[in-house]
């Protein structure tokens, strides 16, 4: 990854079947409610008047009731004698018994029925309501629990499935990578012509392990596997196996293989397999842990299938250092494959892929961001697409341009710019020469990467920064280059110290950094003379954990004390170089402090015409030069 000092205090995939709701409880929902509002509507007589007891008895005086009926000798229905031969119905409730009723009725010669009550249908409906809403709650639950969502489903796997419906990824989307390619094709052909395997009685692998830094491209890898192969993919999450309820993590294994089998030629795809597959007896919770419960199951799993049943397992992880050997033994995860940090080539043809969903100008120089990209990941490369096109919409811009990269390639690198903030003038004036001390270190020793940029304007937290590239890809870090990055490091530190005669806390990470190098140096690098190359004081990890809290001291206090000696030698020599230096060039610090608190930003080429230094590095004077 580029160093930067920063010393002044940094598609959607659908689901393989959506859930249809239960329509035909809906649709008997719906109707019951519509039968409710009928017989509310129809139950009761529009045209009856509802009249009052002693009313009833005074139309009966006058001799204006017709006909009635005497339900249950409580309720009364009647039809009184209206004007001009008119009927008008009449309903009445009976209050008290009234034993002389019936002698009125016979004198004023009103005919008189007798019923009783019967049951309507909607007080039927009525009571069958609670019952029937009971039997369709009990019927949405039973298909919850038949299917594979909702409710009752905790042992059911999580699992996505990808199918030909989805968009279709190959390996002509995966740019670079032509090794973790190459050693899954194998896979591939197995899923496409089992036989040719097993008429050689070759054995193709159970399990395939994807091994890299996150953001590699594992992920994206296993997807154009089963897009080769033209076969089902299922994809879930370590951590989706794991619940609060005992033994579920076990029940979601056992149903996600057996969904591969019914699917099968299939591939099953795990990720982030170390959040279930870590050692065995490494928990808080000794050997009835929920996820050993889990990983035994997959053990199980894993050793009850065979691949001529067309089911592959990959699995991805970035810590392979903390997974179950019984993971790892052959029959269950056979074969690792490395998915590495693309160079500078693959970077390219990465760039190139993300750069096919926006419109670019034609000043855009893919290979030179690529260049000045070292060490980012294929998951990095995609983000500087994006950035880089959300700054061109902010310009209004119709095209993204080569500038929209460059900022993009600043803020993911550096931060983002804090130019509301309010600095003192002495404060910046201080972060200037601090800033001016990195910078100018870098011109003047041989073994130091280039320096990019150089800023005063603040940035995530850092008030300034001194940032540098590679000029080429590196895997391994010599004694020089390590030594002249201590040297940068404390180049903040000593510039004002010269200038000021006294440091700030900005240089407390400054400090960080070097010491850290230092001991690695001299620890674990074997780059101390007097100690040699042997290894001290390794850490141990506890896996549970993931965190480093132990450290097991292998050597003696005699030797620690050498160790503390060759450690403090290499940091007081880096200092007194880099005072050395910032001494000699004081001139160049001063002038090039005063330029970043005109403009604030400064890049390689700038900082050269400015203090009149020549391409390349600087010739430097006996005794100087890197030890």
């Amino acid at each position: 990854m580029p160093d930067q000092n920063d010393n002044r205090n940094g598609n959607k995939p659908d689901l393989p079947i959506a859930p249809k709701g239960n329509r035909a409880a809906l649709v008997l929902f719906f109707s019951i409610i519509v039968l409710l509002a009928v017989f509310l509507f129809f139950g009761q007589n529009e045209n009856s008047r509802e009249i009052s007891y002693s009313s009833f008895l005074s139309y009966l005086e006058l001799g204006e009731v017709k006909s009635i009926k005497i339900i249950d000798q409580r309720d009364v229905e009647g039809v009184l004698k209206g004007k001009g031969g008119a009927e008008m119905p009449f309903t009445t409730r009976i209050p008290y018994f009234d034993a002389e009723l019936m002698a009125k009725l016979e004198e004023k010669g009103v005919s008189v029925t007798g019923a009783i009550s019967g049951t309507s249908p909607f007080q039927i409906l009525f009571e069958l309501t609670p019952w029937i809403f009971g039997f369709i709650m009990i019927w949405i639950m039973m298909k919850q629990v038949q299917g594979n969502n909702k409710a009752f489903s905790f042992g059911k796997s999580r699992a996505k499935m990808y199918s030909d419906s989805n968009k279709k990824i190959t390996f002509e989307d995966v740019a670079g990578q032509k090794e973790a390619k190459y050693e899954l094709m194998e896979v591939v052909d197995f899923l496409k012509n089992p036989n040719r395997f097993l008429k050689m009685g070759a054995k193709i692998p159970k399990g395939v392990l994807l091994v890299g830094m996150p953001g590699t491209g594992k992920t994206l890898i296993a997807k154009a596997t089963a897009g080769e192969a033209n076969v089902p993919f299922f994809h879930m999450s370590g951590s989706d196996f794991v619940e609060m309820f005992v033994g579920v993590g076990a029940s979601r294994v056992r149903d996600l293989f057996e969904q591969g089998r019914k699917h099968a030629p299939c591939i099953i795809f795990i990720d982030e397999l170390d959040a279930v597959g870590r050692t065995r007896g490494s928990g808080l919770g000794g050997g009835h842990d929920e996820r050993e419960q889990t990983l035994n199951q997959m053990l199980v799993e894993m050793d009850g299938f065979d691949t001529k049943d067309g089911v592959i397992v990959l699995a991805a992880t970035n810590r392979p250092d903390v997974l179950d050997p019984a993971l790892l033994r052959p029959g269950r995860f056979d074969r690792q494959v490395v998915v590495a940090m693309p160079d500078v080539n693959e970077r390219t043809e990465i760039l190139k892929i993300h750069m096919r969903q926006i419109p670019t100008s034609g000043d855009v120089d893919v290979e030179k961001l690529s260049r000045a990209t070292p060490g980012t990941s294929g998951a990095d490369l995609a983000n500087l697409v994006n950035e880089a096109a959300l700054f061109a919409i902010r310009k209004n811009k119709e095209v993204v341009e080569m500038d929209d990269f460059e900022d993009a390639r600043d803020k993911i690198l550096m931060g983002v710019a804090r130019k509301s903030l309010v600095i003192a003038d002495e404060e910046k004036r201080a972060t200037a020469i601090h800033e001016s001390g990195h910078a100018l270190l870098h011109y003047f020793l041989a073994h130091a990467d280039s320096l990019h940029k150089v800023t005063i304007v603040p940035r995530g937290r850092a008030l300034g920064l001194a940032l540098s590239l590679p000029d080429k890809d590196t895997y391994s870090r010599t004694y020089g280059w390590l030594y002249d990055r201590i040297v940068i490091s404390y180049g903040g530190y000593a510039a004002e110290k010269i200038i000021y005669g006294e440091t700030t806390t900005g240089a407390a990470q400054d400090i960080k950094q070097a010491t850290e190098i230092a001991q690695k140096m001299v620890r674990e690098w074997g780059m101390a003379e007097d100690i040699g190359p042997i290894s001290l004081g390794e850490d141990e990890e506890p896996i549970f954990l993931g965190r480093e809290i132990a450290q097991h001291k292998d050597y003696s206090e005699a030797t620690a004390q050498k160790i503390d000696a060759a450690i403090q030698g290499i940091l007081d020599s880096a200092l007194e170089k880099a005072t050395n230096i910032l001494k000699r060039e004081k001139d160049r610090l001063v002038k090039l402090a005063d330029e970043l608190m005109q403009v604030e930003t400064l890049e390689d080429k700038e900082v050269r015409e400015l203090l009149s230094l020549p391409v390349g590095k600087v010739l430097l004077e006996e005794g100087i030069a890197p030890c």
